[in-house]
């Protein structure tokens, strides 16, 4: 069968473009199993999608499925998408991580035939071969499908316990060319590089509250150094990359296998492409040895998820489970071994005072990370958070599941003794006291050739995240 996989185009996201690697994964294990795969995302594509499914219509290879890929900002998206397609009669698929929360509500759409939740990378093989040799739906594991016009819901799709085997993602489906970053949040290191990302292990087994991880739970399952070796040199080697990105959820957990993977990196000769840590690593299970041999494995540039400066809030509203000194020590390792650093901070948990966040921004200030990320705290369904604020008898103030993306510039919940216009107000003076008020910052800035070159997304950001705002949301 002939199978498109979409991402969708949403205006939540920045206009940096990064690769969906989880279609990648998709398309690749599909073709492994005798199909064929494309992968069409509509955040870089030239032409909307109805264009491409009416390009191979006229060319007489029309596809069979179109499988839409979904996180919660981008749920609306992927049903404006499907709705596209079925103009077309062709049966369309859903999956991704908002799928896993709310399966039903997409089911209740008329233009979603099915929803497949969980890691799909081989369940999509047993619905398409289904659907080609009109095999029986119910034994897909994680579907969700139409019979007799009632949803029928299928047993869950299991994990996927040996990531060694699964294909490597399907990279020459991607138009490379047309990427410009490794992902929404951070500036990379070069904004025309050819951007290449790689996950080296799944899931985390921590619990902060704020965290949605639907798909993978709890668990945290990892790839093996000889696996992730021969991705990465294909990476360098076979696809010319010049830049990558690692984007596990926490890549060091198991600090032994993190520095053996650095030194095979050495010693395959595979340290002289850059490459950064897209999310944060997990301060407590570092130490001075790690950030050398990432350094000298071609490591760049490092995230940490800091998220407080405020020890009651880190420990009992976030439950982050490091403490800030943990969080000096990490820091102050990475600079000395010559690393960029990047932090992550968020503002407005519950039980957050002008005084908490004051504390936030104070100890930002102390660490000060090459690039500092201040957000403002996003009940997603499924976590504690949400659940938090439903049970205080408070309220998620959104008008759509976009309004909880994370470039969102206002407060997305209220709840008893919680005062949403102080937190973005705590926010925006975070970038200002970070960027703003420091010659040094301002100066690094305007040096920067980019800043002038892309002055339009300069002024929003400016404007966004510098000036007062008087939006509110809707509850």
């Amino acid at each position: 069968m002939r199978v498109l996989l979409v991402n969708p185009e949403s205006e939540v996201w920045s206009s940096r473009k990064h690769i969906p690697l989880g279609l990648g994964y998709l398309a690749s294990s599909l073709r492994e199993n005798g199909h064929e795969p494309y992968i069409f995302d509509m955040a870089v594509e030239d032409e909307p999608l109805a264009a491409e499914i009416e390009r191979a219509e006229e060319a007489g290879r029309p596809y069979h499925l179109v499988g839409i890929t979904a996180t919660t900002p981008l749920i609306e998206d992927a049903w404006k998408a499907a709705r596209t397609v079925k103009k077309y009669g062709l049966p369309t698929l859903l999956g991704g991580p908002h799928l896993m929360l709310l399966p039903l509500e997409s089911m209740e759409r008329p233009e979603v035939d099915f929803v497949l939740q969980g890691e799909a990378e081989f369940t999509i093989v047993e619905l398409v071969d289904a659907l080609e040799h009109g095999k029986d739906l119910g034994r897909v594991p994680g579907l969700f499908w139409r019979k007799d016009g009632n949803v029928v819901v299928n047993p869950p799709a299991p994990l996927v316990e040996d990531l060694d085997s699964i294909p490597f993602p399907a990279h020459d489906l991607y138009k490379i060319e047309k990427y410009t970053n490794l992902q929404p949040l951070t500036d990379g290191l070069d904004k025309h590089a050819r951007s290449y990302t790689i996950i080296t292990s799944r899931g985390c087994p921590y619990h902060c509250t704020y965290c949605s991880k639907p798909i993978t739970g709890d668990t945290w399952r990892g790839r093996s150094v000889d696996n992730i070796i021969e991705e990465w040199r294909w990476l360098v080697k076979g696809l010319g990359a010049t830049e990558i990105g690692v984007t596990d959820d926490i890549w060091n957990l198991k600090r032994d296998r993190a520095k053996e993977l650095c030194r095979r990196l050495i010693e395959e000769g595979l340290n002289t492409v850059p490459w950064v840590t897209v999310h944060g690593m997990k301060v407590n299970n570092t130490d001075q040895e790690l950030f050398h041999l990432m350094k000298a494995a071609g490591c760049k540039r490092v995230g940490f998820g800091v998220e407080s400066g405020d020890p009651w809030i880190l420990k009992h509203v976030i439950k982050k489970s490091q403490t800030l000194d943990m969080v000096r020590d990490a820091f102050r390792w990475a600079k000395t071994a010559g690393l960029q650093t990047m932090g992550f901070f968020i503002f407005g948990m519950p039980h957050e005072t002008e005084e908490t966040m004051e504390r936030t921004i104070q100890f930002a200030l102390e660490l000060d990370p090459d690039l500092a990320n201040f957000m403002l705290a996003a009940p997603f369904p499924g976590t504690e958070l949400w659940n938090m604020v439903v049970e205080s008898g408070g309220q998620v103030m959104a008008q759509n599941w976009q309004d909880l993306a994370i470039h969102s510039d206002h407060a997305r919940f209220v709840m008893p003794g919680y005062h949403p216009e102080l937190v973005v107000r705590k926010w925006k003076e975070a970038y200002r006291r970070f960027y703003l008020y420091r010659p040094k910052r301002v100066w690094q800035k305007i040096t920067r050739k980019d800043l002038w070159l892309n002055m339009p997304e300069t002024l929003r950001n400016m404007k966004r995240f510098f000036f007062p705002s008087h939006r509110k949301a809707a509850a």
